[in-house]
C-alpha cells in the first residue's frame, strides 16, 4: 500500500469543462484524499460532484467529451492521460441510475461480468459470485432478469458487480437513491464493513447527510458551482451554516436542537443522533420548546375519492404479490405508501393505473368501478409518474416531453406553451426547456416525467418515488408544488423510501409487508413504532432517538411538534 502520507487521488487546480459546455463545470479543484480514507462529497444538483466523481472514474473526459487543466492522479495513473478500461482496475463505481450499469442477462452473469473478463476459472468465478451476492442480499435472485428487479435490489446487484473487483477505491454515485429506508442503512453499514474488510479508500456522492452519517466518514467535501466550499471533518461542518446556504439539509435532530435555542458546537460531536453531547440544560431547553405548543392535529379526511376493495394480484399463477387488500383515501388527502424493496406498493400503482389487472378485487374512483376503463381513460384522472424516469420519456426535447400530454387536447398553441412554461418553472426545469433530455442527469430526467404529469392536471397524482435523486432545494420546491395542488383539493398519493418526505408532507402512511397492508396511522406514528419499523424495512427518525433521549413522551408528539415549526419556518422564513 502506498504511503499514508500519499494520497490516492489528487486533484492539483484542475478544471473540466464539458465540450457542450460554455464554462467549464469544475473550476480550480484542489483535493488530496488518502488511503483508507472514507469521504462523503456533498453538494446540490448541478454543484459539479457527479462531474467530478466522472473524472476519478474516467467518464470524463473518456465518454463525456471535454477538456481537463491542471492534473488528477488516481493511484498512481496520470487519469486524463490514461482510459476508462485503464482506471476501472483502480476504481469501482456504483452508478445512481443502476438501469445503465447492468450487462448480463441475468443477475449472476451481471456480477460475473468482471471475473469473466478476467478469465477466472468457472468454479472460482461461481463461488465469488454467491459469496458477493450473499453479502448484498441478493443470493435467491441470481436466476433472475434485470427487469424483473425492484429499484433496491437492482442498486445491490450493481454493488456486487464492483465489489468482485479488487479495486483501491469505491465510488458510490448516490447509493441510496432507490433503497428503502432499512437497505439504505444496510447499504452504509456494508459500506463501512467492505471498507474495514479491505482497508479500500470510499468517495460516497450523495445529499442525504444524515443517511450517509449513519457510520463515520473521515470528511466531508462540500461543493457547489463547480467549486470546493468546504473540506472539513463532520462536527466541524454540521456546526456551521455552510450546508443550509447551500441547499443542503443537516440532520433533523441538528435542527430541532436549533428551534429548542442550543448552539450546534464541534465539541457536541454532533455527527450522530446516539452521541450528541446533550447536558442537563440542553434537555431543559428541549423540553421547554417541545411544551411551548400543542401539535396540529390535521382533520379528518373528505368523502373518499379512490376505494380499494379486497384486492389480490400475482405476476405468476399461485403466488401473490398482493393478498386481500382494502382502503381508501379521501378527497383532497397526501397520503404516503411506504414498505420494503418488493413489498407491493409499485404493483398496486400499476393495478390503480390499469397497467396490471386484478385477479380479484375492486378499485373505485369517485365510487366508480375502473375495472370497465382503460388505461387512457383513467389517465384523464389519475396521474401517475413512475419510479425509473427513461421508463417515461419518449421526445428529444425537454419542453417536447412535457408538452406532450397536451398536443391534441384542443388547447390552442399559446395555452400549451403557457402551461407548460408554469410547470417547468415550479420544478426547476425551466433553465433547460430548450434542451435535449440526454443532457440531464437522473435527477433532473425525473423532473421531467413530474412536469410531464403534471401539467394535465388530474384530480389524483400518484407518484413513485417523486425526490429521489433530488437534492433538499429541488426536492422543497417539488413537495411544495404538490402541497399547492393539495390545498387545491387535488389528491397526492406517493410511494416512497423517504422518511423525511413522509414525516413532512403527508399526515397518513399506508405501511405494506409481502404483499399486505399491515399499517393506516400517522406518518409520525409510523416512525415512532419500532416493531413496525423493522417489519416494513422502515428507519426510525433522529427524532424519536431524540426525544427518548431527553425523556420526552410521547415521542410521536415531539415529532409532531417539529414537524409543524420546520413548515413554519421554511413557509415563512421566520
Amino acid at each position: 500500500m502506498a504511503d499514508v502520507k500519499t494520497p490516492i487521488i489528487s486533484f492539483r487546480n484542475f478544471s473540466f469543462q464539458y465540450r457542450a459546455q460554455k464554462q467549464p463545470t469544475l473550476h480550480d479543484i484542489n483535493l488530496d484524499i488518502y488511503p483508507g480514507e472514507r469521504v462523503l462529497i456533498a453538494g446540490p444538483s448541478g454543484s459539479g460532484k457527479s462531474t467530478l466523481a466522472g473524472c476519478v472514474n474516467g467518464l470524463n473526459p473518456f465518454a463525456n467529451a471535454g477538456e481537463c487543466t491542471g492534473t488528477l492522479t488516481v493511484d498512481g495513473v496520470d487519469a486524463p492521460d490514461s482510459s476508462i478500461f485503464e482506471l476501472s482496475r483502480h476504481v469501482g463505481t456504483v452508478l445512481q441510475d443502476p438501469d445503465g450499469q447492468f450487462i448480463g442477462l441475468t443477475v449472476g452473469e451481471d456480477i460475473a461480468f468482471a471475473l469473466e473478463n478476467d478469465c477466472v476459472p468457472q468454479k472460482e468465478m461461481h463461488q465469488t459470485t454467491c459469496r458477493v451476492a450473499e453479502l448484498v442480499g441478493v443470493e435467491n435472485h441470481l436466476d433472475y432478469a434485470p427487469h424483473e428487479l425492484s429499484g433496491g435490489q437492482k442498486q445491490r446487484v450493481s454493488l456486487a458487480g464492483v465489489m468482485v473487483d479488487q479495486v483501491n477505491i469505491l465510488l458510490f454515485d448516490e447509493p441510496l437513491a432507490n433503497l428503502d429506508p432499512a437497505t439504505g442503512k444496510q447499504a452504509i453499514e456494508l459500506i463501512d464493513e467492505i471498507q474495514q474488510k479491505t482497508d479500500t479508500t470510499v468517495l460516497i456522492i450523495e445529499h442525504r447527510l444524515e443517511d450517509v452519517l449513519w457510520r463515520n466518514v473521515d470528511r466531508i467535501v462540500l461543493m457547489n458551482d463547480g467549486r470546493i466550499l468546504a473540506d472539513l471533518r463532520p462536527d466541524e461542518l454540521l456546526s456551521g451554516s455552510l450546508l443550509a446556504e447551500n441547499g443542503i439539509r443537516e440532520p433533523l435532530y441538528l435542527t430541532a436542537m436549533r428551534y429548542a435555542g442550543i448552539a450546534i458546537t464541534p465539541e457536541k460531536h454532533p455527527a450522530h443522533v446516539d452521541t450528541v453531547v446533550l447536558d442537563e440544560a440542553d434537555t431543559r431547553r428541549l423540553r421547554t420548546w417541545f411544551r411551548a405548543s400543542k401539535p396540529c392535529r390535521h382533520d379528518p379526511a373528505t368523502a373518499p375519492l379512490l376505494e380499494v376493495r379486497g384486492l389480490n394480484f400475482g405476476y405468476t399463477k399461485g403466488q401473490n404479490t398482493l393478498r386481500d387488500i382494502s382502503f381508501s383515501i379521501g378527497r383532497g388527502e397526501m397520503v404516503s405508501i411506504v414498505g420494503r424493496n418488493g413489498a407491493g406498493k409499485s404493483t398496486l400503482s400499476k393495478l390503480i393505473c390499469g397497467f396490471e389487472t386484478p385477479d380479484s378485487g375492486r378499485i373505485l374512483l369517485e365510487g366508480k368501478d375502473l375495472s370497465g376503463e382503460n388505461i387512457r381513460r383513467r389517465a384523464q384522472h389519475i396521474g401517475y409518474v413512475m419510479q425509473n424516469p427513461n421508463q417515461m420519456i419518449s421526445k428529444t426535447m425537454i419542453f417536447d416531453e412535457v408538452a406532450l400530454g397536451l398536443r391534441g387536447s384542443g388547447l390552442s398553441e399559446a395555452e400549451i406553451r403557457a402551461r407548460v412554461e408554469d410547470t417547468l418553472k415550479i420544478c426547476g426545469l425551466y433553465p433547460f426547456r430548450n434542451w435535449p433530455i440526454s443532457a440531464l442527469s437522473f435527477g433532473q430526467k425525473k423532473r421531467v416525467t413530474i412536469a410531464s404529469v403534471l401539467v394535465q392536471g388530474p384530480e389524483l397524482i400518484l407518484l413513485d418515488e417523486p425526490t429521489a435523486g433530488q437534492d433538499f432545494k429541488h426536492y422543497t420546491e417539488i413537495m411544495e408544488f404538490l402541497r399547492g395542488l393539495n390545498a387545491e383539493g387535488v389528491t397526492v398519493v406517493m410511494i416512497t423510501h423517504d422518511m423525511h418526505l413522509m414525516l413532512e408532507y403527508t399526515p397518513r402512511a399506508l405501511v405494506f409487508c409481502d404483499g399486505q397492508l399491515i399499517a393506516d396511522r400517522s406518518a409520525a406514528a409510523v416512525l415512532c413504532d419500532p416493531a413496525l419499523i423493522e417489519r416494513a424495512a422502515l428507519k426510525e427518525t433522529s427524532l424519536y432517538t431524540l426525544a427518548n433521549r431527553c425523556g420526552i413522551a410521547p415521542a410521536e408528539d415531539f415529532v409532531q411538534r417539529f414537524i409543524d415549526e420546520d413548515r413554519e419556518v421554511r413557509t415563512h422564513g421566520c
